[in-house]
């Protein structure tokens, strides 16, 4: 199955094509009533059998690479009907005996057996890591079929109360679109045929719905993409006969993602060209967030790239590529020395607002896609190399410090700028950089091969050990817990002034999570707060285990997956095979819940467990990129007319962007008009002009040397103090102005 470009075609020289692509685009699409028939097949068959307990449709097969049903339609037809006839008959005649194995988890709750006991009998000395893939496996079908009994088509799922909610008026198939390609690598074929069909009826984009451009992006364009490309690259993963070459449904997945990319473009009308935080999904418009002044997060507005890019890739379009290329050059133009950025950007204005930097929540993915850039195009633009490495180094030198007692590595925050007090703190979503610091160190090799190669390096080396220090401390946020289950936000106990990795790196001691006896004091390390004890399912922690497993070859990573699995099996799975819930408390047992189960435990945790107890060589990392809600995207060259679009300003040691005109009339200018958020490793230093003309009211200066701000904002008064002289005399004449108001001089040093 592939996409084709149409014979005929507009001319795609017209400097009207790309306002034609956005609004003919959302249009051109085939519309559908929206009223949903809840898949209509599926659920015929389960009101068929409805007994208080469900059976599936058929026996979803475990996966492998046999020959696709595409070539042998006749052999699949004549196997589902004798599957149908053998389903009745035991329905109706072994009803007592017959009782899928993952159908509930009622057994652990009224004192039988449960399912699950085997677990438990397992170790590393024996471990049968088919036996725990299926074990994961077993977990989303579970999942799965509790909300499609309970919820079917709605966006979120309750599985306590076992009731849903929908986010738009017809929905946006937030769980089914998210979960698809989990569908299809698990090969759950029933229950995949039964998602397409809602989509292929149900779904429909053109709804008056304010929807937020990031997590749309993310979870619903990229859950399409991924699904198009696994249905296309691996045809026996969950193969079906609907989406063969030739049928009138092959690109149902790249289609209804064309729609919704088309819509989400509506975000990216701004002055700057940086996304706004929501766009109406009818009107095209982009909104403002309603909170943060307005401001969309750098998060959220740099990690949309992957998704528009590979879509770019197969349909042929320009604009989706530039639309999200340029949001990485305004970023990069406001000029932030050692590549850490606040957490915050004006889409109007494409400037920062404060100077939060860190890597968890508004902050974390625009990192991560700095490197997954770079390996999506399959290295051929370097330029996005060179922003992840700098920021790593940046990370390293300003972020990276040591718990008291374990020495334990943090990645810590600086919610003030780089030059105010550190804060000992981790979000749970700052656990992917273990893994993302090892896959860009190789590339997505195997350590082994990795290497072996020239430009194997020492740098290299200790990434690949930060990688697996910061995996350990992940790791100790699970096991600081009552649960098991780590909290949404972990704060630490360091030394003060804290010892930083640039006052040379520690190693942590070498600490038994589990023997009472330990002496290491990694526990006292670790402070949950009670606001902060909740776990949401979140996928970071057991994302970094599979590519550290995956690169380091390493089984100790899997083995903590596999504790970590178990631990979400015995105190989130709920009876009557509802599915798994978030938990309130997760430093309690039995812990408190939230009744609600994300998309995300569908679309990555439950993914990622099943690929780190599966076989390393499914979707090899060399050949893939996962994007940040872990949807599959190829690697590929650069083609169709698709390049890096922007280069990088020239900048110093210190990374901080040299104009070509300094210390000209128009590289003053420049500095005076320089963007009011900017900030460096040396902080933000507000300085106000107070009670004298200026047309500078509040401005914000940074630099290296606090001596140097001084100097630059006095320079821009003495400018200010000229404006009536001849604007071609004046740098000439500033060196002349000698005499500053000492009462100015005073505010600004203060």
């Amino acid at each position: 199955m592939s996409f084709a470009i149409p014979k005929n075609v507009p001319s795609f020289n017209s400097e009207q094509r790309a306002h034609e692509d956005v609004y003919w685009g959302a249009a051109r699409r085939p519309q559908h009533n929206g009223n949903a028939r809840n898949g209509s097949l599926g659920n015929t068959f389960n009101g068929l059998f409805d007994s208080n307990k469900s059976l599936p449709m058929y026996k979803d097969k475990p996966f492998s690479y046999t020959a696709s049903p595409r070539t042998s339609p006749l052999y699949f037809r004549k196997r589902f009907w004798f599957f149908l006839v053998v389903t009745f008959v035991n329905f109706f005649f072994f009803n007592s005996y017959l009782r899928p194995s993952d159908e509930t988890l009622e057994g652990r709750h009224n004192g039988s057996t449960s399912p699950w006991e085997w677990m438990k009998e397992s170790s590393s000395s024996t471990a049968d890591w088919e036996l725990r893939q299926d074990a994961a496996r077993d977990a989303f079908k579970i999942s799965w079929d509790g909300y499609a009994n309970n919820a079917w088509g709605m966006d979120e799922y309750h599985p306590m109360s076992k009731t849903g909610k929908q986010m738009s008026p017809t929905g946006m198939g937030w769980i089914i679109v998210d979960a698809l390609d989990t569908l299809m690598i698990m090969n759950l074929t029933s229950r995949l045929s039964h998602a397409r069909a809602w989509i292929s009826t149900s779904l429909n984009y053109n709804q008056d719905q304010e929807v937020n451009t990031f997590e749309t992006t993310i979870r619903m364009l990229g859950g399409l993409l991924s699904a198009h490309y696994l249905s296309t690259e691996y045809p026996d993963m969950a193969p079906l006969s609907e989406d063969d070459v030739g049928k009138p449904g092959e690109d149902l997945f790249l289609e209804k993602a064309a729609d919704l990319a088309d819509r989400l473009l509506g975000a990216f009308d701004t002055t700057s060209g940086v996304p706004l935080a929501s766009v109406n999904l009818k009107t095209l418009k982009g909104i403002p967030s309603h909170d943060d002044d307005g401001a969309s997060s750098t998060a959220e507005a740099a990690s949309i790239q992957l998704e528009f890019k590979y879509l770019a890739m197969l349909m042929g379009e320009k604009v989706y590529w530039e639309r999200a290329e340029r949001v990485m050059k305004v970023i990069d133009d406001n000029g932030m020395a050692d590549g850490l950025l606040p957490i915050f950007i004006y889409a109007d204005q494409g400037h920062f607002r404060g100077s939060n930097i860190r890597l968890g929540s508004r902050g974390d993915s625009y990192y991560e896609y700095l490197i997954k850039q770079y390996l999506q195009t399959s290295g051929e633009e370097p330029i996005y190399l060179d922003l992840w490495e700098q920021a790593l180094a940046g990370v390293r030198k300003y972020l990276i410090t040591y718990s008291k007692n374990a020495h334990l590595t943090i990645l810590a925050e600086r919610p003030d700028g780089l030059a105010q007090d550190l804060s000992p703190k981790m979000d749970h979503l700052v656990c992917f950089m273990p893994g993302t610091i090892a896959l860009a160190a190789t590339g997505g090799l195997p350590l082994a091969d990795a290497r072996k190669l020239s430009d194997w390096t020492p740098k290299k080396e200790d990434e690949v050990e930060l990688a697996r220090e910061l995996m350990k401390t992940c790791w100790g946020m699970y096991k600081a817990t009552a649960t098991g289950l780590a909290p949404e936000i972990a704060h630490f106990t360091i030394d003060k002034p804290p010892h930083m990795e640039s006052d040379g790196p520690l190693k942590s001691k070498d600490i038994d999570f589990d023997s009472p006896l330990d002496s290491t004091g990694w526990k006292k390390d670790y402070i949950i707060k009670a606001q902060d004890s909740h776990n949401l399912q979140r996928p970071e922690t057991v994302e970094s285990l599979f590519y550290m497993w995956r690169i380091t070859g390493d089984a100790m990573y899997r083995e903590w997956g596999w504790e970590m699995f178990k631990s979400f099996v015995e105190h989130s799975a709920l009876k009557g095979g509802a599915g798994f819930t978030s938990l309130q408390n997760a430093n309690v047992v039995p812990p408190k819940v939230k009744d609600n189960m994300e998309s995300f435990w569908l679309a990555e945790t439950l993914k990622y467990f099943y690929l780190l107890f599966g076989p390393v060589d499914v979707l090899p990392l060399q050949d893939v990129v996962l994007n940040t809600e872990a949807h599959f995207f190829p690697r590929f060259k650069l083609q169709r007319g698709l390049k890096t679009g922007w280069t990088r300003k020239r900048r110093d040691k210190g990374g901080r962007i040299v104009w070509e005109d300094e210390g000209t009339k128009e590289g003053e200018k420049k500095m005076k008009e320089k963007p009011t958020s900017v900030a460096d490793a040396s902080g933000t230093m507000k300085v106000e002009a107070k009670g004298r003309p200026t047309t500078i009211k509040t401005i914000e200066v940074v630099d290296a040397n606090p001596g140097d701000k001084v100097d630059m904002v006095d320079k821009m008064d003495k400018m200010d103090k000229m404006d009536k002289m001849d604007k071609m005399d004046k740098l000439d004449k500033m060196d002349k102005v000698e005499k500053v108001d000492k009462a100015d001089q005073s505010v600004l040093q203060s």
